[in-house]
């Protein structure tokens, strides 16, 4: 039998989640001196009727906001609702003191709309998925 043992798990207990979190929370703490307390951060738009329409999904962690969701709904798409919630992570990101956002998008999804807001390629990885490439933007603040 050997010392170690790989599982695959699908749902890990918490005991197993907040053992891993916590070893890389103190490792990255004592490798760069700053906390990681991520703030979520939601920005939901909504029609005249309350209906939500779009919205962003982001956490606010060192100085940055990392975007990980963003959807408009197809019927609203071309009235600047995406634009509206980018300009708006970035207002909150000024008011936080955050040096810029980051985000990553699918080549099938929206790259031109990024870098019409101002995003900047930084690594594009090709074949994922399979024909197409996925690709990291950055914005300074």
């Amino acid at each position: 039998m050997s010392e170690t043992e790989i599982e695959a798990l699908a749902a890990p207990n918490e005991a197993t989640i907040a053992a891993i979190a916590d070893g890389l929370i103190a490792y990255n703490l004592a490798a760069s001196g700053i906390p990681f307390a991520p703030e979520p951060l939601w920005l939901v738009a909504r029609n005249h009727d309350d209906a939500v329409i779009g919205g962003i999904k982001a956490r606010v962690a060192w100085g940055w906001i990392s975007v990980e969701w963003l959807w408009v709904h197809e019927a609203w798409r071309g009235r600047r609702i995406g634009a509206g919630l980018l300009q708006r992570a970035e207002a909150e990101g000024r008011t936080r003191g955050c040096a810029g956002v980051v985000l990553d998008t699918f080549s099938f999804q929206a790259p031109g709309f990024y870098e019409k807001q101002g995003y900047v390629a930084f690594g594009r990885l090709e074949g994922l998925p399979a024909g197409h490439a996925r690709i990291h933007y950055a914005k300074r603040l």
